[in-house]
């Protein structure tokens, strides 16, 4: 790949930035101060956040450049345990992983800003999609561009946010420093918060789904990985703190629009339009590192599996033409049903469980590896124990509290292995390996 077909640290990281920061970290603390009051019971949620997200950019850091090549969790899992988790991976990846989240941020877009520019929500969503794919489909410079403008102005605006939220005494605040927080730990409704906040922190593994499109990948995947993650990190601690500071409990508690509200405490009735397109901001930025990443998953199945093939295909200036649109036609599709929140309840679980499988994989890599050329994960096991020991929490709470979702995503995945069947019973009818 050329110089002008590869992207260096800035770009890297951006896409790690813009994958975590999307609506979840606007909207989820009301729902969690329904049960869970007292300020370091928050705060604490949110380290705990930040801590597995830093564990799991450590573990995805060595496993990729190990392993180096684009495709995430279906290229890890496929080289660490078997061909079939691997696929069913991807096969999550196609169908939810991204999809989903695109489907739902364009939707949360035309619903911020639509009614102040009078275009109907589902028509601006479905604008959104189309034009951010085509941008990614004419050049890795261009989606650069877009990607680097994007995740500027969305940290600029949370700069300001938090600066205007730090330095102005407010009138009220939800600020509740007790002793509570020690029972809180313990109440199911905290366990019921951290799977918000895990939601939340995703996308801290963007960068691992492109490591064929980064210059010197050995050395710039893992600093983007944990450079972004570590940034918002910070962020996500200082945006709860301001939300927190700037609002009464009452008047935050149970709400989904905490940062209009907090807009409009900071700046009056005329923050809550600047916040809508701000945030819209935002959700641009997300949707075009997701269209960027979620592709190339699609991009490397077909090169390895015969059903995928036509997918594999790249145009002169490297970019999958025909994984992006497919990916496109999926999203828009889950668009237009209005199925995708309920999808996106009950991928949480699967992709919870990739992702600890994925960091399993580290295990393997250190008994396969004898070599140091790659990142070497710091106080190994340490920071893999911490993300599966907070995964299997996360899981076993989906399980119980989830189960008709729980089970719809296990459905999702017998589905994936009939594709992964016929799959191979495809590559043999055309001579070739599946």
């Amino acid at each position: 790949m050329t110089e002008s077909n590869s992207i260096g640290l800035p770009t890297a990281t951006a896409i790690v930035v813009a994958n975590m920061i999307g609506a979840g970290i606007f909207t989820s603390l009301g729902f969690q101060l329904m049960d869970t009051t007292n300020s370091w019971s928050i705060l604490i949620l949110w380290s705990l956040g930040a801590l597995m997200a830093l564990c799991g950019a450590l573990s995805y850091a060595e496993i990729a450049t190990y392993w180096k090549r684009s495709g995430g969790e279906y290229h890890f899992l496929s080289k660490a345990f078997h061909p079939l988790l691997g696929y069913l991976s991807g096969w999550v990846s196609l169908t939810i992983g991204f999809s989903a989240p695109i489907a739902l941020s364009a939707m949360a877009l035309g619903a911020y800003i639509g009614p102040y520019l009078g275009i109907p929500e589902q028509v601006l969503a479905v604008f959104t999609i189309v034009i951010i794919s085509v941008f990614h489909s004419m050049s890795i410079k261009r989606s650069s561009i877009l990607q680097n403008t994007s995740t500027l102005l969305k940290i600029l605006l949370i700069i300001l946010l938090l600066y205007f939220g730090l330095t102005r005494t407010p009138v009220v605040s939800a600020f509740l420093w007790d002793g509570s927080w020690k029972q809180e730990l313990f109440l199911p409704a905290f366990a019921v918060s951290f799977v918000f906040v895990t939601f939340s922190y995703s996308g801290w593994n963007a960068a691992a789904y492109i490591v064929d499109e980064i210059r010197e990948a050995r050395k710039t995947l893992p600093r983007a990985l944990l450079l972004g993650t570590a940034v918002v990190s910070l962020l996500y601690l200082l945006l709860n703190y301001v939300f927190l500071r700037q609002n009464p409990l009452e008047t935050i508690k149970g709400e989904l629009e905490i940062g209009q509200l907090t807009a409009i405490s900071l700046f009056g009735e005329k923050g809550g339009e600047m916040i809508s397109f701000g945030i819209a901001l935002m959700l641009i930025s997300s949707i075009s590192a997701m269209v960027w990443a979620g592709p190339r998953v699609t991009q490397v199945m077909g090169e390895d599996h015969a059903l995928w093939r036509w997918f594999s295909l790249k145009t002169k200036r490297a970019i999958p033409l025909r994984a992006i649109w497919l990916q496109t036609a999926i999203t828009l599709l889950l668009l237009f049903t209005g199925t995708f929140e309920q999808v996106m309840v009950y991928s949480g679980f699967v992709l919870q469980l990739f992702a600890a499988l994925a960091v399993s994989a580290v295990f393997v890599v250190r008994r396969k590896s004898n070599t140091k050329s790659g990142f070497r994960s710091p106080l190994f096991p340490i920071p893999q124990i911490i993300f599966l020991i907070l995964s299997v929490w996360v899981l076993v709470y989906l399980v119980f509290a989830q189960p008709l979702e729980t089970g719809l995503g296990i459905l999702n995945l017998v589905v994936g292995f009939l594709v992964y069947k016929t799959d191979g019973f495809y590559g043999k009818r055309q001579g070739l390996p599946s």
